[in-house]
């Protein structure tokens, strides 16, 4: 009997050290939080660039790190709840995939690094750090926006509707607000007057369009949103129906039936998000990695679109696409 219980006591320490060891082990794997605003698909493509960051510098999901994902469905009433959520799991880094979701994480923690993986918006001007190359506190990582692209992407809608007098822009405040005052001042130089429609849920989209077509608008223009993002079949149409030419962040918009896109490339930015998650998971501080901005932007062109609303788009501008659906 003293003997049995004696294996049996072996055994059970035996256990206890694997259960203590396996636990040890899963306690320094790295867990990266990633929140989005917007839903899994409409950001599938910049996630799957993300995990291949990671991959090329040897971490790999499942082996050596863990991938905590949290999206909103275009919900940005359920971002709180989320960003808390990734908090209490205490993980070592969060991944943030538009300023909505920066702010929000920013508000729940001061301590855990976060990641900006390609936002719009400005960083200084929403105050998520203090400069661009010091950003001082724990965010950091990379912005989609940069000062010209605003009278860059008016400059073409203008070259496309040569008449242009009045624009629509689509996006959600308070976090346009920096984008949408450098779009006034490029506007000015063309003059071209702007009306900001606020879409901050999914039933606004529709509302919006109906403005833009009561004012009279000569053509759209849609800013980085999670809620339009999450919609953007719906965005496409909506222009469609409404025959207003409109330029969008994204070459995600083309496949929906957009008509026209110029902006970064957004799969190469969270590609590139990785890296800042490498640098901090091997003690590197936010506040001392500097802020990137985007140098190469894309220009995508929907020729069966501009069939549709009977738009002529030019040659030359067609010879400077970096993509042509046709």
């Amino acid at each position: 009997m003293h003997r049995s219980a004696l294996v049996l006591t072996l055994v059970l320490l035996s256990m206890a050290q694997t259960l203590a060891a396996e636990a040890q082990q899963a306690k320094n794997v790295p867990r990266i939080g990633f929140l989005s605003a917007a839903s899994p698909a409409a950001v599938s493509g910049r996630v799957e660039a993300f995990r291949r960051g990671l991959r090329e510098l040897d971490y790999v999901e499942g082996s050596n790190i863990v991938i905590e994902e949290r999206y909103a469905e275009g919900r940005l009433d359920r971002m709180r709840e989320l960003a808390a959520e990734l908090v209490r799991l205490k993980v070592d880094v969060i991944v943030t995939a538009a300023p909505s979701s920066t702010r929000t994480v920013k508000e729940a923690t001061s301590t855990i690094p976060i990641v900006m993986g390609g936002v719009g918006g400005d960083p200084m001007a929403e105050g998520f750090v203090a400069t661009l190359a010091r950003p001082g506190g724990n965010v950091t990582g990379l912005t989609a926006i940069s000062d010209q692209l605003s009278e860059k992407q008016l400059e073409l809608l203008k070259e496309i509707v040569p008449s242009l007098s009045r624009v629509s822009v689509l996006g959600t405040s308070p976090g346009h607000a920096p984008y949408y005052k450098r779009a006034e001042l490029a506007a000015r130089a063309l003059h071209v007057q702007l009306e900001f429609l606020d879409v901050r849920v999914p039933k606004d989209i529709e509302i919006a369009f109906e403005k833009a077509r009561k004012s009279r608008a000569d053509a759209g223009l849609v800013l980085p949103s999670p809620v339009l993002e999450s919609h953007r079949t719906q965005v496409a149409k909506l222009a469609a129906a409404n025959h207003l030419p409109t330029i969008y962040p994204f070459p995600e918009f083309m496949k929906a039936g957009g008509l026209v896109s110029y902006g970064v490339n957004l799969t190469d930015l969270y590609r590139r998000a990785a890296t800042y998650v490498a640098k901090i998971l091997k003690g590197a501080k936010p506040a001392d990695l500097p802020v990137e901005q985007p140098t190469k932007f894309e220009l995508a062109i929907n020729l069966k679109a501009a069939q549709a609303l009977g738009v002529t788009i030019p040659p030359s501008l067609l010879l400077r696409a970096d993509q042509v659906i046709q």
